[in-house]
């Protein structure tokens, strides 16, 4: 699923590989999925998008953006977008294909769910999770500070478990369920711990974690359960993923745990991040 790391690494990639081109044709929704969402009637993103030069991307939060002049196309969270080569063979099933003039494209297909949306700029700014994702710091830049964390931490209520605290409710937009356990691993806290129950020294450690555990994931090209623009892993080896907790921990060599918790697994070290 795409996280911050992610996105930041698909905008850069995104900037480099297409800016420049100009739309030639659209298809959206030529294989529909359950879980698939996009804005308005995807029959007309061919009619909004084609003839628009890709000026430019960005990253925002969990969502990844291309601008093309005045349009936006944007995807978030399970959706795969992959770069095609001129006379590369093209995908058999895809939620949207961008056709370019120079016989290159791209291709998003979504995995379990996401949205691909197509807009003029500022029609979405009044969206809760779209404005989220735009206005709140991320924690790649100097905003989100030790103070901005800590405030964060007492706005809510502290018989929150920190994964709860973290992962939900778009406090920390792009911050979820994939990143999150390294982040805790490095901190040595517990997903189920309680706020109540974490001291400011942990909590500063937690903050710590969240800085360089995340650019660490974004300066190594993404994390390796995820793809690419290019369809190559990434370059962060994860400590506690699905690829992993079979495998000793490799800090201390105990055992590592799957659970389920809060509609997905969890990933932890019972000796190092004891509950």
């Amino acid at each position: 699923m795409l996280e911050l790391p992610e996105t930041y690494v698909l905008a850069k990639q995104v900037k480099e590989a297409l800016v420049g081109k100009t739309i030639r044709t659209v298809t959206a929704n030529a294989n529909p999925h359950t879980y698939a969402w996009f804005t308005g009637d995807p029959a007309e993103y061919n009619g909004k998008l084609t003839g628009k030069k890709i000026t430019d991307s960005a990253a925002y939060g969990g969502r990844t953006e291309i601008w093309a002049e005045d349009m936006r196309i944007s995807f978030n969270d399970g959706v795969r977008t992959r770069y095609i080569a001129e006379n590369e063979k093209r995908p058999d099933k895809h939620q949207l294909l961008v056709e370019f003039d120079d016989g290159s494209a791209v291709s998003c297909s979504v995995q379990m769910y996401g949205g691909i949306l197509a807009f003029k700029a500022g029609e979405l700014d009044g969206d809760f999770y779209y404005s989220a994702a735009i206005e709140k710091p991320s924690p790649f830049i100097d905003t989100f500070d030790e103070s901005y964390f800590d405030a964060l931490r007492k706005g809510v209520k502290q018989n929150l478990s920190v994964k709860a605290f973290l992962a939900t409710e778009q406090r920390i937009p792009g911050f979820g369920n994939g990143v999150l356990h390294d982040t805790l691993w490095n901190a040595r806290i517990h997903p189920k711990r309680k706020l109540e129950t974490i001291s400011d020294k942990e909590m500063s450690a937690l903050f710590r974690s969240i800085k360089t555990t995340l650019a660490e994931m974004r300066d190594s090209g993404g994390r390796d359960t995820e793809k690419d623009l290019f369809n190559r892993s990434g370059g962060y080896k994860t400590v506690l993923s699905s690829k992993t907790y079979i495998h000793p921990c490799l800090s201390c060599g105990g055992e590592l745990k799957r659970e389920a918790y809060l509609g997905g697994n969890i990933y932890f070290c019972k000796s190092c991040q004891p509950l």
